[in-house]
């Protein structure tokens, strides 16, 4: 079978990983770039960086990457569907709710597969994570808590960062808790001088009655990507940056010492740092991209989870302004 012919619109900070994860995949051949402010990065190589997404697509593309700013998401995926041409945007989905509900509409008339790269999804350690949940490892699970924390990152101008950063954490919980969102709260605060938020706190519950909390901001002046989820046995510590995985086990030995014994909640037990194959977020997600479109099964984060995730997004961001819960 030939290889999917691939087209990527953008190349910027993430273009470029998503130029080289394309020539890395078997069954994928990128054959055409296109982005008007040229090739900061220099990952063109040979190919000719071309102006705008029409040269794109007269170029005979079977798939399309949109990693342009998210303002212009909507009128990327519009012209790739009205193409013919399976896509995988990224997130968020898109600029608004509206414009994320005509995306989805537009690949779905024409039968196209859509997909939103919601990376940490393909995280090994949320990977790993899931599976535990999901086999019951942890038992009943209690409470999910994702921490999200960075310094300001100039590239981003259009969204603030609820719809930059805190959608991978609505997504990713969701996701490992096999549950959508009941209900949000939020608050916000605007320190760098621009229009949007440059940091978000998140409260809420999910429909599987779970206790959700994110904090998220772009006024740290360290990287924190950790999810902690707590439950009947204990908790596991994600940390997305590293892809390790944690278990710290509730204490099953009885306490000796009288003024520890008296609490009587849970104790400190065994601490278990699992080993498993790690391997690159990015290319497991294109290479479920290139299988959906091939009819193989996969595990895509589609347009319709996508446009879930920035409902939920947008619900925050409403609580924010209103100071009142939002519910779904």
């Amino acid at each position: 079978m030939a290889a999917l012919r691939a087209g990527l619109l953008g190349v910027g900070v993430m273009g470029r990983h998503h130029a080289r994860v394309l020539r890395e995949v078997d069954g994928v051949e990128l054959v055409a770039i296109a982005d008007p402010g040229g090739d900061p990065h220099g990952v063109a190589g040979a190919l000719e960086v071309l102006p705008d997404i029409e040269s794109l697509i007269a170029a005979g593309i079977d798939i399309a990457v949109v990693a342009v700013p998210t303002q212009f998401h909507e009128d990327a995926a519009l012209q790739l569907a009205a193409a013919g041409v399976h896509t995988l945007v990224e997130k968020p989905i898109a600029h608004s709710v509206d414009a994320g509900n005509r995306m989805v509409a537009a690949f779905a008339e024409r039968g196209l597969v859509g997909a939103v790269g919601h990376v940490e999804r393909f995280n090994p350690a949320l990977q790993e994570l899931r599976s535990r949940l999901a086999a019951g490892d942890l038992g009943e699970v209690y409470q999910i808590v994702t921490r999200r924390q960075s310094a300001f990152p100039a590239r981003i101008a259009d969204v603030g960062v609820a719809k930059d950063l805190a959608s991978h954490d609505i997504d990713l919980t969701s996701w490992v808790a096999q549950s959508t969102y009941a209900s949000v709260y939020a608050q916000t605060t605007f320190k760098s001088g621009r229009n949007h938020e440059d940091m978000i706190a998140v409260t809420g519950r999910l429909a599987n009655g779970v206790i959700v909390s994110h904090l998220v901001n772009w006024l740290s002046p360290m990287k924190e990507r950790v999810t902690v989820v707590t439950g009947e046995r204990g908790a596991y510590v994600a940390d997305t940056s590293t892809g390790d995985l944690t278990f710290f086990a509730n204490g099953t030995i009885p306490l000796e010492w009288e003024s520890v014994s008296s609490f009587r909640g849970v104790s400190e037990g065994d601490v278990t740092r699992y080993s498993f194959a790690k391997r690159e977020p990015l290319r497991v997600e294109h290479e479920a991209f290139r299988d959906a479109v091939l009819g193989r099964s996969n595990d895509i984060v589609t347009l319709e989870q996508g446009l879930r995730t920035l409902e939920v997004v947008e619900g925050a961001l409403e609580s924010a302004r209103s100071g009142l819960p939002v519910t779904f």
